[in-house]
């Protein structure tokens, strides 16, 4: 038989570790190796019988006195035989598994111990993302938008009970849940689930309501407005308080996040607050320089275009990105210069040309590759 590990060493607590910090260690042990949560690994129902245990010794004073003064042998091997039910004196049912689990998950393993208490507290709806198309210019701008959405809400008539007249549920008596007792190889095992009657409630009605059918809750069309601020861009969110998923029991209704996706502009492109803008230029004009008349997103502007301006060239005009009031930040704009050359030239312009390639047009950079291509002959 393998030697019994140390308790404390179990719990992955100090000697010296409060009552607290055992019960929150113990927590985290049954919430790892709980076997219902753990039906992959052969070892969980082992190393959760032994944080049982653990537990059973170290939650008390006197056990815990022994222990610590003659280790396993004081403690009469921590009643080795028992299986989940009992670990010399420890019941499994001393823990509500529910609030262990809903504590970590939000109330997903609502089976494992849960109480009429958690199922009548008041909880919030659940939040609803929605997805939004938006074209550049209301992204950029902000805009009003006006839509219709499907929302559920408290029923008015029953006050969202879904019916009236309310009474003791028989099945569960009143504590909303229904409690089953399991033997297995390990030995009892006790668990709570939700009372199918009730719901968890605890009380059904006598009367149903007419109005939502007893759900408490209708599904009403609405007309939505809001307002979208400027600078908005593709994956930001947007909160609605409100128009979410209802609440239970009285609990105030979730949020609606509307996530944004902006289509592209046909010559403006965006980074973040900045804009982009691809300008096309003669060989003429790149050469000679000229004033252009270039496009923004606050009207027009006159550019200097320095002589000798090679493609792909960059021009910044200061704030005249993208004024975000989303993020609260301004942007500027970006003017890259694109050279074209003509494919068809007509006979003037050809001799021109020609002329002009009979003069020294050799660049510096020209020039030193050429040197290069020489040295590699």
């Amino acid at each position: 038989m393998a030697e019994k590990r140390d308790y404390y060493e179990v719990l992955g607590v100090s000697k010296n570790a409060t009552d607290a910090e055992i019960k929150s260690a113990f927590r985290k042990k049954a919430k790892e190796f709980h076997p219902d949560l753990n039906k992959d690994n052969p070892d969980a129902a082992e190393k959760f019988k032994e944080a049982q245990e653990a537990y059973s010794v170290l939650s008390d004073e006197n056990k815990r006195k022994m222990y610590d003064q003659y280790g396993h042998a004081g403690v009469n091997g921590g009643a080795s035989g028992a299986g989940y039910g009992s670990y010399g004196g420890f019941d499994a049912s001393d823990f509500d598994f529910g609030d262990i689990f809903d504590s970590f998950f939000g109330g997903g393993f609502s089976n494992f111990g849960s109480s009429s208490r958690g199922r009548t507290r008041a909880a919030k709806g659940s939040d609803v993302l929605m997805r939004m198309d938006l074209d550049f210019e209301d992204a950029v701008y902000g805009t009003e938008k006006k839509f219709n959405l499907d929302v559920v809400e408290e029923c008015d008539e029953c006050h969202g009970k879904g019916g009236f007249d309310s009474e003791q549920c028989s099945t569960c008596h009143g504590s909303g849940t229904v409690t089953t007792k399991q033997q297995t190889i390990l030995g009892s095992f006790v668990s709570k689930t939700t009372c199918p009657d009730c719901g968890g409630a605890g009380r059904v009605y006598k009367r149903k309501c007419s109005e939502c059918h007893g759900k408490g809750q209708i599904k009403k069309n609405k007309n939505i407005t809001i307002n979208i601020p400027a600078g908005i861009n593709t994956g930001d969110r947007l909160r609605v308080s409100g128009k979410g998923n209802p609440g239970t029991n009285g609990g105030e209704n979730g949020d609606l996040y509307l996530e944004f996706v902006v289509k592209e502009h046909e010559y403006f492109t965006r980074d973040n607050d900045d804009i982009y803008l691809e300008v096309p230029l003669t060989i003429t004009e790149a050469i000679l320089g000229c004033k252009k008349e270039i496009p923004t997103l606050y009207g027009n502007v006159k550019l200097n275009i320095t002589p000798g301006t090679d493609s792909e060239d960059k021009q910044r005009i200061r704030g005249k990105g993208i004024d975000n009031k989303y993020h609260k930040h301004k942007g500027d704009m970006y003017v890259v210069f694109k050279v074209y050359t003509p494919k068809k030239l007509s006979r003037d312009q050809r001799n021109l040309i020609e002329k002009l390639n009979e003069t020294d047009l050799d660049t510096p950079e020209i020039k030193e590759f050429y040197h290069f291509v020489k040295e590699n002959d």
